[in-house]
């Protein structure tokens, strides 16, 4: 990891969080999925410093070295586009532009919808703009992949927390490279359901060995990135997809608002996620709720950890958007 990149500790809406910094010019803020953190965004500091801009990457709130809120409400989306707005002022900054990967997308996606006057353009990895559905989406997603969909296995507090941190260097493997290009349940990619009787990393074994993209000291550092919160390792970030029905009633006073500043969407040909009830149909009609979209990627053979499988090709499309934005 390049040593240039500073770490430091902010505190905002009452919650300490821990960011990694490079750079400097107009702000970047890169937001992190699960089980993820700051580092999920080794290679794009560089390339963007080098750029002329300040990236900072955010471990965000339940992750990593942030703090995290005991309460699973305060892991709402409306915290989390809070702790974004309320980041980038306390950088100093009056306004940024937003890159979110996997969870982090729909915060981005969010904080873009929700205060166009602070993000300047949003880019989001992997997970598209969704408008709000019209019913809750657990019960929906219950009846469409049942009770083993993984949104819904995670729903019960405490029964993923503790598969997830009973070996924290088998999870990341497993997620990492189960969920990547590199594996052979992405070739047709499906949605991701447990079985029955089965355990998450049942799904989502260890590999035998590592792709290229994806190191064993990589793997140590996301160990060592999740230590500080010990058996709560993993719950933060669990506390997210516990909001899920939450979020579709804080969003209700926003039905029908498009996100009206520059967009960019990356995604991959293998991302799982693109095999999730009505994703395509959300890709093939982002204009619809993006109307200032300024590209639509789709990375052949990538899976879905985007800017970790596909980094010179992430990174290339980011620079072609940030000039985009500068022009």
């Amino acid at each position: 990891m390049d040593s240039s990149v500073g770490h430091s500790f902010v505190e905002v809406n009452g919650v300490r969080l821990h960011i990694a910094e490079q750079g400097r010019g107009p702000l970047v803020v890169l937001l992190h999925g699960f089980p993820e953190c700051w580092y999920s965004w080794r290679h794009q500091f560089g390339p963007l410093a080098g750029a002329g801009y300040r990236v900072v990457a955010v471990d965000q709130r339940g992750y990593a070295r942030s703090e995290q809120p005991g309460d699973i409400g305060a892991y709402s989306v409306l915290h989390l586009a809070g702790d974004v707005i309320g980041l980038i002022h306390a950088l100093g900054e009056d306004s940024a532009v937003l890159v979110g990967h996997d969870w982090g997308a729909p915060v981005a996606w969010t904080t873009a919808l929700l205060r166009p006057d602070v993000v300047r353009g949003v880019a989001g990895l992997s997970v598209p703009p969704a408008p709000r559905g019209p019913a809750a989406p657990l019960p929906a997603l219950r009846s469409l992949l049942g009770d083993g969909f993984y949104q819904l296995y995670f729903q019960e507090p405490g029964v993923a927390d503790a598969e997830l941190v009973r070996d924290p260097a088998a999870t990341f493997r497993g997620f990492l490279v189960g969920a990547s290009g590199d594996s052979p349940r992405t070739e047709e990619p499906q949605p991701w359901v447990i079985p029955a009787g089965s355990t998450i990393l049942d799904t989502m074994p260890e590999p035998k060995e590592l792709p290229g993209w994806l190191t064993e000291e990589d793997v140590a550092t996301f160990v060592r990135e999740y230590s500080a919160h010990g058996d709560r390792a993993f719950t933060g970030g669990l506390n997210w997809y516990r909001n899920l029905d939450r979020n579709w009633e804080l969003l209700a006073p926003f039905e029908g608002r498009r996100i009206e500043v520059p967009a960019l969407y990356v995604t991959g040909e293998r991302d799982l996620v693109g095999s999730f009830p009505g994703v395509a149909q959300l890709v093939a009609s982002l204009e619809t709720q993006v109307p200032r979209l300024h590209r639509s990627v789709t990375l052949p053979g990538c899976g879905h950890w985007t800017q970790q499988e596909r980094p010179d090709e992430v990174n290339a499309e980011l620079l072609g958007f940030l000039a985009a934005l500068e022009a």
